[in-house]
């Protein structure tokens, strides 16, 4: 009993574990709720947007609602009040006391008056970069009312629950929270409004850390991060040390169609937060909140000067105390009117002025965020320089993960983008065309407490011809002959941008990870003067012409690689004695219905093929060290078959050796054929490996014999008759022989990066996306695709596009399908 108990626990945890080794990584759960989505008209009003999404989301109204009914406040259960919330791990701070606004201070208001930049303070958590672009986003009224919703209050409707705004990777979302904030003694201890009895500052950084999964998640960041999640626009990085002749120049453009902007110094290595002569802290963000060429008159000179207006979101006495600081005695040369222009105040608040020279001497690096055309300030002002294109995409092992140009064999791999320039600049003098080209990564800060930072990303680009492109996606040829003409570098930051200056014409972007074989998901955009300018490279969805060393050559010109297969089937219309035999073994193992279901195809399917079955187990032994029983020469002929279901071994052994000539030969020995033994399952001993994780065995899986059976079942009876059973190894035949083509090393199963190219020979052209769910649902750890995945893989692909294709009525490339139809036609395929 101890060993029956010890071998059925050992054989659960092999069967768990090549489960996860076959099927792939699995995702992680990227979040503990759904947000709800939400779309802007043209009028800058928010609409929920319907989908399976938003009927798990949290509807901020609805809660609402509820709440106020039953005279309850909202107590959030996707984001509670306890140490979960705080940290990675949920480790226990006990000086930390969740409280309401109401508990805090006698008066809560969410504004107190109005908001401001002075609202912004920064409190024990290291979110500096958060706070910077907070600060900005309170410089306009459009901005700011889409992130912070209007309807939030204390007053009328307060239930305890208030709800904020962000973009997410192309989507905005309504993120809902209650109002209990982290305290200590009383006090705030993260952000604060200056104002002791104002909350919108400190409600909005909860909203923040709960779309990433706590308050932890935010510690140390990019302000253009935060900058794009509150405005869905484009972030790019200057370092002074290589910054444009015209920075100044951008700058004020950027100011004048909305831009926003942040600053920062390199960190000391040695002092966090360590500050300067000049009283400047070093590792911090700071907001930029204006840029100006003030007038200024001196005895000696008169002209303007450029300054910028600068935020310390601590907001106290660290300041910059060089020229242009508070009081210093450059403001005497400024008129009174600039000043008020301007602005200009002199407070202990963390705000300061210095000139552009100074700005780009002390400081290291400056972040641009550019609004996106669909903002609803672009979309009143009317005319707005920039276009945007985007695309969303995924680097999967074995597919699209390819790597940097440092690996040339996989680099080409990587998914391809087209970008089409077609004029310059309206106000360019040399007739270039800009681009600005940002790749984001997704999901990865919230997911920091599984380990998972930033992937070091990038992209190169390349000019291309039409000619050039008539290959999709370009092959590794085009690679190892052309150079690229732009390029970003490689780093691990969420969004990697880049402004080029380029000739009008056509370019591929190729973006990648530095190393090979890294898993992620993307964002890519091009923001330029030119609408709809970004495609993927990638051939139409389709059926094509099957590669010519698995299909007979109509010339007989040369001799195929692979056997000719469809020349040689059977004439089911005329008298055959090779078909006579089959016919016979079909009713043998079809019994009195004269069909065979899955089990009964799974067993022929099994025996035919039990030699790429046999490699493909050692192969997986191999790889995951599970121990496999010994295979002899005698249990390789043997087919194992169900209780009670007697077989003729004799006619399986001609349907067998029909199969082999008809699809390339086989390994197995020579001696293997022709006992006519009726065998039991009692009898019938276990082929290598047998137990797999459907309980099916090493052989054909139940799923790919189910989906076989409904490829050809068109009257769903759940079997196949003879003819349907003809049709079906016909196919296996050719596919086997593209496995072939491409299993060079016989090691039963194909390679990382070779599912495009195999299932392209046999007569499918995939793009990226269904690539990568392949990948994702047959695939190995590795990248790997075993034999009878990819049988696996062709039968899915082959009903699919047979579905469509009878909904196609008039060759369109588009069918109509009611949910009836969907149903019933996808369900069981």
């Amino acid at each position: 009993m101890p060993e029956q108990a010890a071998r059925t626990a050992i054989e659960s945890l092999v069967r768990e574990f090549n489960d996860n080794s076959r099927n792939g990584p699995k995702k992680l759960h990227q979040s503990r709720t759904r947000f709800m989505p939400i779309e802007f008209g043209r009028d800058g009003k928010p609409q929920p947007k319907k989908g399976p999404s938003s009927a798990e989301a949290q509807d901020f109204y609805e809660l609402r609602s509820r709440c106020l009914r039953s005279g309850t406040l909202f107590e959030d259960p996707e984001f509670p009040a306890n140490s979960s919330s705080l940290t990675y791990a949920g480790e226990s701070k006990s000086y930390i006391k969740w409280l309401r606004p109401s508990e805090i201070a006698a008066d809560p208001v969410f504004f107190e008056n109005s908001y401001s930049r002075f609202d912004v303070n920064q409190g024990e958590l290291g979110d500096c970069w958060l706070l910077a672009a907070a600060a900005n986003l309170t410089e306009d009224p459009d901005l700011f009312t889409r992130v912070v919703p209007v309807d939030n209050g204390f007053k009328e409707n307060y239930a305890g629950i208030f709800h904020f705004r962000f973009w997410r990777f192309g989507q905005w979302y309504d993120v809902v929270i209650d109002d209990r904030l982290p305290t200590s003694q009383g006090k705030l201890v993260y952000m604060r409004s200056s104002e002791k009895n104002e909350f919108w500052s400190a409600l909005l950084e909860k909203a923040y850390a709960k779309l990433f999964g706590s308050y932890e998640t935010l510690r140390g960041g990019s302000a253009s991060e935060a900058m794009v999640d509150f405005t869905g626009g484009v972030a790019e990085t200057y370092e002074m040390k290589d910054a444009p002749k015209d920075l100044f120049q951008i700058i004020e453009k950027g100011f004048r169609n909305h831009a926003m902007f942040a600053c920062s110094l390199e960190p000391d290595p040695y002092k966090p937060e360590a500050e300067t002569p000049q009283g400047l802290i070093r590792g911090h963000a700071y907001s930029l909140t204006m840029a100006k060429m003030v007038d200024i008159q001196t005895p000696n000179v008169k002209g303007k000067i450029p300054l910028l207006r600068l935020r310390n979101p601590w907001g106290n006495a660290n300041e910059w105390n060089g020229a242009w600081s508070d009081k210093s005695a450059e403001w005497q040369y400024i008129p009174e009117a600039t000043k008020r222009e301007i602005g200009l105040i002199f407070e202990v608040d963390g705000e300061f002025w210095m000139s552009m020279q100074d700005f780009t001497k002390y400081f290291d690096r400056i972040e641009i965020c550019n609004l996106s055309p669909d903002c609803p300030i672009v979309r009143q002002k009317g005319e707005y320089p920039w276009k945007q294109s985007a695309f969303e995409g995924e680097w999967v092992i074995g597919n699209t993960a390819g790597g940097c140009r440092n690996h040339i064999e996989t680099f080409w791999h990587n998914p391809q983008y087209v970008v089409t320039l077609d004029d310059p600049d309206k106000d360019d003098d040399e007739a270039k065309a800009t681009a600005i080209i940002a790749l984001m990564q997704k999901n990865r800060r919230s997911k920091r407490n599984k380990g998972m930072d930033c992937l070091t990303v990038g992209f190169i680009v390349y000019r291309v011809s039409e000619r050039d492109l008539v290959q999709k996606p370009l092959p590794k040829e085009f690679f190892m002959r052309n150079a690229s003409v732009a390029r970003s570098t490689f780093i691990n930051l969420r969004e990697v941008t880049c402004r080029f200056r380029l000739d009008p014409g056509t370019y591929v972007v190729v973006p990648s990870t530095f190393d090979p074989h890294l898993e992620g998901e993307f964002m890519i955009r091009v923001f330029s003067e030119c609408p709809d300018c970004m495609c993927e490279n990638e051939k139409c969805v389709g059926v094509c012409e099957p590669d010519p060393r698995v299909t007979p050559d109509s010339n007989n010109n040369s001799k195929p690689v692979a056997p000719v297969i469809a020349e040689d089937l059977p004439d089911p219309t005329k008298p055959n004695p090779q078909r006579a035999a089959m016919e016979r073994l079909f009713l043998d193992v079809a019994g009195v219905d004269g069909e065979v279901d899955w089990m009964e195809l799974k067993l022929v399917l099994d025996h035919c093929f039990r030699d790429d079955i046999a490699v493909a187990a050692k192969g997986i032994s191999r790889s995951y060290a599970v121990p496999l029983a010994a295979e002899s020469p005698s249990d390789s002929k043997k087919l194992p078959i169900a209780e009670g279901e007697p077989v003729c071994c004799g006619l399986l052994a001609i349907l067998q050796d029909w199969y082999v000539n008809m699809a390339g030969g086989d390994n197995r020995p020579a001696q293997n054929t022709s006992n006519d033994l009726i065998m039991s399952k009692e009898r019938a001993p276990l082929m290598s490996g047998e137990m797999r994780s459907d309980g099916t065995g090493i052989g054909f899986s139940k799923d790919a014999c189910r989906s076989m059976v409904a490829m050809l079942d068109e009257d769903h009876s759940g079997k196949l008759g003879f003819l349907e059973f003809q049709k079906l190894l016909t196919e296996i035949a050719r596919w086997k022989a593209v496995f072939k083509l491409y299993d060079r090393d016989q090691s039963g199963h194909l390679n990382p990066f070779e599912l495009r190219a195999a299932l392209q020979s046999a007569g499918y052209n995939l793009n990226n996306k269904i690539l990568n769910s392949l990948m994702h649902r047959y695939g190995s750890r590795e990248g790997e695709i075993w034999f009878d995945d990819f049988i696996t893989c062709a039968v899915k692909i082959k009903t699919m596009i047979d579905i469509f294709k009878a909904k196609d009525i008039n060759g369109t490339n588009v069918a109509s399908f009611n949910m009836d139809e969907w149903i019933h036609k996808t369900i069981y395929s």
